[in-house]
């Protein structure tokens, strides 16, 4: 596994004295650096104006962080003392020599820097003149101390008289970000999920380091590019879930139906979040891609059921709880098979927690897999029997509907028989007009036409007919 391989680098590398080590592997590693300017995925950045105090309270943050669990490589961003040689102008025995702090600085770098005064050209090349002390005036804090300055009166003191010569200690580095002195504490996570360790590491802080006026913390790294992935998956996954109840209402013209639908999205976060819990407890980025992937195939799971329903009673006329019956059993068959196909497909990347590769695919599959389970098997017992509670009343308007289309269809025929001479009539056409009607209504109305002397099935009635009845099936009455 490669966590196993990691730790045990991480143990052997931590046995050598004065290393500072922080294992990971080159993509993460260029992708770390890219979000927060380190190789780690927890950067907690220190801002101060003082080198000292920054070193100080970053010790002492590290030290806090050590103590929360999951936190492995931590180190203070490194910085080597480099030697150095001071020279702090005394200003009062400065001021009694009429010496200033700017003749001070020139004259000792012209002494040990050197300043070039002039050039020589030999054998076509050109040479720096640079006019400096000789090493000997360098040798020794002594011998700086000695070193003997102009004045403007014309005098010569030596540096020691007018300034402090001591050796001391400086930072290689000093970085700076937004034209502030910073300093970075580095950690990775090993073990536990990185907004858990974030929240703890905060606490920590907070209540354990103090910083002074005009210091202060800022933290970046992974995890604050996975909060603003969530909440961008966040927003967009509403704005799935809208458009999926939009498409659903234009194709199914109920609301009550798009609802009955749109059930099926907690059944499958059901599945979801329970493997995400066995399987760490780790809500990442790729586990959020994968609710959504599973509401689109938990939606299509309902939208086979409810549709079929709805063609068995519109189109065969199976009636309401028969065609419940009926449809679940029709459905049940590509419903599990499609479900155990995409199962078997992402069974071998859910057991591959920790392959080098699969940090996105695994997380991912593990959802999609539980959600499959719990959407497919609550699929089959919860939409039946909330479709026969609440679904009656969606059923029956697409069938009125549908009858009354009907209705208006067969009296368009039969007013194109009435109309058309007689030799182009059929004997279909005349079997079809005398046919005898049911429930004669002088007054039918088809949305909106007003047919006198049709039957309520779109049938001429014979007798209205023979009795020389005006107007007709299909005829506005007068």
């Amino acid at each position: 596994m490669r966590t196993d391989v990691m730790e045990e680098v991480r143990q052997r590398l931590s046995q050598l004295p004065g290393v500072a080590v922080e294992v990971g592997q080159p993509i993460s590693h260029r992708i770390d650096h890219l979000l927060s300017g380190t190789r780690a995925q927890i950067a907690i950045k220190l801002f101060g104006p003082d080198l000292a105090t920054l070193r100080t309270k970053a010790k002492e943050i590290r030290d806090a962080m050590g103590t929360v669990p999951g936190i492995v490589d931590l180190l203070v961003e490194p910085q080597v003392g480099v030697p150095q040689l001071q020279i702090n102008l005394n200003r009062p025995a400065a001021a009694a020599v009429g010496l200033s702090a700017e003749d001070l600085a020139q004259t000792v770098e012209v002494a040990f820097n050197g300043e070039v005064v002039s050039q020589v050209l030999e054998e076509q090349r050109t040479y720096d003149v640079l006019v400096r002390f000789n090493d000997s005036a360098r040798d020794s804090v002594e011998a700086v101390g000695r070193t003997l300055i102009d004045t403007p009166a014309g005098a010569k003191v030596p540096i020691a008289q007018v300034a402090e010569v001591r050796p001391d200690q400086g930072p290689n580095t000093i970085n700076r970000e937004n034209v502030q002195r910073r300093i970075i504490i580095q950690a990775n996570v090993a073990g536990r999920d990185l907004g858990g360790v974030i929240n703890d590491v905060r606490a920590a802080i907070g209540q354990k380091v103090t910083l002074p006026q005009g210091y202060f913390v800022q933290y970046g790294g992974q995890f604050e590019s996975q909060e603003k992935a969530s909440r961008q998956i966040t927003l967009l996954s509403i704005l799935a879930i809208g458009g999926i109840f939009l498409l659903l209402f234009i194709a199914l013209k109920s609301m009550r139906a798009s609802l009955l639908v749109m059930a099926n999205l907690p059944l499958a976060l059901i599945g979801g979040v329970v493997m995400v819990f066995l399987s760490g407890g780790t809500l990442s980025v790729a586990s959020l891609i994968g609710f959504i992937t599973l509401f689109g195939i938990a939606t299509r799971n309902g939208i086979m059921l409810i549709g079929h329903y709805r063609h068995l009673m519109e189109e065969e006329g199976v009636g309401f709880r028969d065609a419940i019956v009926q449809g679940s059993m029709e459905r049940l068959s590509p419903i599990l098979m499609t479900a155990l196909v995409t199962g078997v497909g992402l069974i071998p990347l859910a057991l591959g927690a920790g392959d080098p590769g699969r940090e996105i695919q695994q997380p991912m599959a593990v959802v999609i897999l539980g959600g499959i389970v719990t959407s497919t098997f609550l699929n089959m017992i919860v939409i039946p029997a909330l479709y026969l509670k609440y679904g009656e009343a969606a059923a029956q308007a697409p069938a009125h509907e549908k009858s009354a289309s009907r209705g208006r269809q067969r009296c368009s025929r039969i007013l194109h028989v009435q109309n058309a001479p007689r030799d182009q009539v059929t004997a279909d056409d005349e079997e079809q007009e005398d046919a005898p009607g049911s429930e004669v209504d002088a007054g039918v109305s088809y949305d909106g036409l007003h047919v006198d002397g049709c039957a309520a099935d779109g049938r001429i009635d014979p007798v209205a007919r023979r009795a020389g009845r005006s107007g007709g099936c299909g005829r506005p009455a007068p």
